[in-house]
């Protein structure tokens, strides 16, 4: 296939208790997705459904990518998430960082893996996907805002 599909790994980091091992997903990222299409994939394999917080990817030579935002940090020279791609930003090998919600710091180790991947190897012969796809995932995955029960909080605030 001529054009590039990559492989990316992301794993979030400093979660695991006990003997556990921080859970990953692994990404199917075609020639066309934004990182803002991987930031939302990556929300929704890690299962948080509060998208409202402020996130960022971080790349060689502190290069950020993520919402602009001169508000919240007006000395940072954001990239536009919806017009950066993935493929045309990493290569094979090269690793990054996503970091998800600022005030609670979710940080996710990112590694594009070495080889590239034949997408209809996982999709068949149908539409490839508009948006980056988890295609592999491990671990018990915390929730967004670490409660455990119904009564831990939030469905106070909702009423």
């Amino acid at each position: 296939m001529a054009r590039t599909w990559l492989e990316v790994e992301v794993v979030l980091v400093g979660v695991a208790e006990d003997e556990r091992r921080d859970p990953g997903r692994i990404f199917a990222v075609g020639p066309s997705h934004s990182f803002g299409q991987l930031a939302d994939a990556i929300n929704t394999a890690f299962g948080r459904w509060d998208r409202s917080h402020l996130h960022e990817f971080e790349l060689d030579g502190a290069r950020k990518i993520g919402y602009p935002d001169d508000e919240f940090a007006p000395e940072v020279v954001w990239e536009d998430q919806a017009q950066v791609k993935v493929c045309s930003a990493v290569a094979p090998a090269e690793e990054f960082a996503f970091t998800f919600d600022f005030g609670e710091g979710w940080l996710h180790r990112c590694r594009v893996m070495a080889q590239k991947i034949e997408p209809r190897a996982y999709f068949g012969d149908g539409p490839l996907p508009k948006s980056p796809l988890a295609i592999f995932g491990w671990g018990w995955l915390p929730d967004q805002y670490r409660r455990e029960w119904p009564d831990d909080g939030m469905l106070d605030e909702l009423d």
